[in-house]
């Protein structure tokens, strides 16, 4: 059944998409056509849930004052990051482009809501962190959507997420899970940019304990 339905085609292809699928920081400022973009939130719809919760909180952040209010956010934040790092590790930080917030056309924020009533609770009273893996796990859909439609992600993590919640007017019970930046990359590549530009190396196998 399973060779039926997926070829060795679909199987190369699906890992490439798994290779390109890199953190983006650098886009084009072209538009991105909302039909495309409807299909890719679309795999929000497709994500698995804790208890069918479907906790995800998604706000499009479009005004300039609530661009100006995240990029601010941003700013201070990886200011902050920075006087935490010295010698030629902070030098190295100082150069890395860490959002495309000033460029990405489409920028999004994606909260959950820690406290829904949705899916009674199943599965979330002994690990209530289960919502937030959740949305992380919609996040990943949405990621490879927008990759297979040539489009790119960058995640924004270096943020005040009280702060982000004061200025995007949110509900107190809901936790931010991350900012997102979606456009058209600059460039394309199978290597992450803090691997490219000698920040850390990506593990080449995975280490498994066995008890």
């Amino acid at each position: 059944m399973q060779d039926q339905a997926f070829t060795d085609d679909f199987r190369t292809q699906f890992d490439l998409l798994m290779r390109l699928r890199r953190d983006v920081r650098r886009f084009r400022t072209d538009p991105v056509d909302e039909a495309v973009l409807t299909r890719c939130l679309d795999a929000f719809l497709l994500a698995p849930s804790v208890g069918l919760s479907e906790p995800w909180r998604v706000i499009r952040v479009e005004s300039e004052a609530a661009r100006d209010a995240a990029l601010k956010n941003f700013q201070t934040a990886n200011s902050d990051a920075l006087a935490g790092y010295s010698g030629e590790k902070a030098q190295l930080y100082s150069d890395l482009k860490l959002s495309g917030m000033q460029e990405a056309p489409v920028q999004l924020a994606v909260f959950c809501d820690d406290t829904t009533s949705k899916g009674q609770g199943l599965g979330a009273g002994t690990m209530p962190e289960m919502r937030r893996y959740s949305v992380v796990s919609a996040i990943t859909l949405f990621w490879l959507a927008l990759r297979a439609q040539g489009l790119g992600l960058g995640w924004v993590s270096i943020l005040d997420p009280d702060q982000m919640n004061t200025d995007l007017n949110v509900p107190d019970n809901w936790r931010l899970i991350g900012y997102f930046c979606v456009g058209w990359p600059e460039e394309e590549s199978d290597t992450p940019e803090l691997e490219r530009a000698g920040w850390e190396d990506r593990d080449e196998t995975l280490p498994i304990e066995v008890r």
